[in-house]
C-alpha cells in the first residue's frame, strides 16, 4: 500500500516543489541586492537585506543571545546547639546571558539567643564565563555586621571535575586588609529525590585584623552534612549536622563569651530555586 501511495503522490509532490520554486523566482524584486558571500545571507535576494537582518537577529536571540535570571536559596536554616540557636542564610541570584551576568550574593547569621545579627554581607559582582564550567567574578562586597565595611572582590565560581561545586573569592577591604574564602559542596544522589550533601567552608586572612579579632592564617572552618528530600525539583527541605571551629582571636573571643571555639549543631532548613 505504501509503495502504491509513493507512485501516486511522489510525482505530484516533486511537481509542486518545482512550481513553487519557479513562482518564487518570478516574484524576485527587480532591485533586490545580490546574494552576499555567506550562505545564510543568500535569502537577502528574495526578501530584502533589512528584513533578513531583523529575522537573523531574532533567531540569534532565541538561540543563545537572550537574557535569563535565576534565584537560589542554597541554605535557609536554623542551627541548634546547647549554647545557642541561630538562623543562617546563603542566597544567590543572577541575571544575564551565556557569557556575562550580574551576580548578587548575600549570606549571614542571626542569633536568636542574643537577638542580633552576628554576620551579614551582600555582594554585587560582574561574572564572565572563562570556560564551559567556570566563571570569573569581580565586584564589591559590603559587610553590615560585625562592622560596616566595604571590600573589593575577585574570584571564581563553577563546577570542578567530579562535580564539585566551588566558590573561591579574595577580598581587599577599604582598610587594606586581605582575606579569602573557599566554599566547596558535593551532591551524593542516594535516589532521584534524596540527596546527601557534604559542605566545607574555610576563611583565611593574610594579616592580623585586631579590630575584628582576626589573626593571620585560617580564621574559621565550617563543615556540614545535609540530607535533603526534593518535594519538587525547586523545593527541598533538609536535616543535617554542622561543625564550626574558630581560630586565633575569634576563638579567644568565643571562649571569653563562654561559647567555646568548637561546636556541633543540629541543622533544619530548606533549599529552593526559581
Amino acid at each position: 500500500m505504501s509503495g502504491e501511495k509513493s507512485r501516486i503522490f511522489g510525482p505530484w509532490l516533486v511537481g509542486f516543489v518545482l512550481c513553487a520554486g519557479a513562482a518564487g523566482a518570478q516574484e524576485m524584486p527587480p532591485n533586490a541586492a545580490p546574494p552576499s558571500s555567506p550562505l545564510w545571507s543568500q535569502a537577502d535576494t528574495y526578501y530584502g537585506p533589512q528584513e533578513m537582518a531583523q529575522a537573523r537577529k531574532m533567531v540569534q536571540e532565541a538561540s543563545g543571545g537572550m537574557a535569563f535570571w535565576r534565584v537560589a536559596f542554597d541554605r535557609v536554616e536554623t542551627q541548634i546547639s546547647n549554647a545557642q540557636e541561630q538562623a543562617v542564610w546563603d542566597v544567590q541570584g543572577w541575571y544575564g546571558g551565556d557569557i556575562n551576568k550580574l551576580w548578587v550574593k548575600t549570606e549571614g547569621e542571626f542569633s536568636f539567643t542574643d537577638d542580633d545579627f552576628e554576620e551579614a554581607e551582600i555582594q554585587a559582582l560582574w561574572s564572565r564565563a572563562i570556560s564551559p564550567y567556570f566563571d570569573f567574578q569581580a565586584g564589591v562586597r559590603y559587610d553590615l555586621n560585625p562592622k560596616s565595611l566595604a571590600h573589593g572582590v575577585i574570584g571564581v565560581q563553577g563546577l570542578a571535575p567530579y562535580w564539585f561545586e566551588i566558590d573561591a573569592s579574595a577580598f581587599i577591604s577599604v582598610d587594606g586588609d586581605v582575606t579569602a574564602r573557599l566554599e566547596a559542596e558535593y551532591d551524593v544522589h542516594l535516589s532521584q529525590w534524596l540527596v546527601l550533601q557534604p559542605r566545607v567552608e574555610i576563611a583565611l586572612a593574610a594579616q592580623d585584623i585586631p579590630e575584628l579579632n582576626i589573626e593571620a592564617g585560617i580564621t574559621d572552618l565550617q563543615a556540614g552534612l545535609r540530607l535533603r528530600y526534593a518535594v519538587k525539583r525547586q523545593f527541598s527541605p533538609y536535616i543535617g549536622v554542622a561543625w564550626h571551629s574558630k581560630f586565633g582571636g575569634e576563638a579567644d573571643l568565643a571562649r571569653a563569651q563562654g561559647e567555646g571555639a568548637k561546636s556541633a549543631k543540629l541543622v533544619l532548613g530548606v533549599s529552593a530555586w526559581f
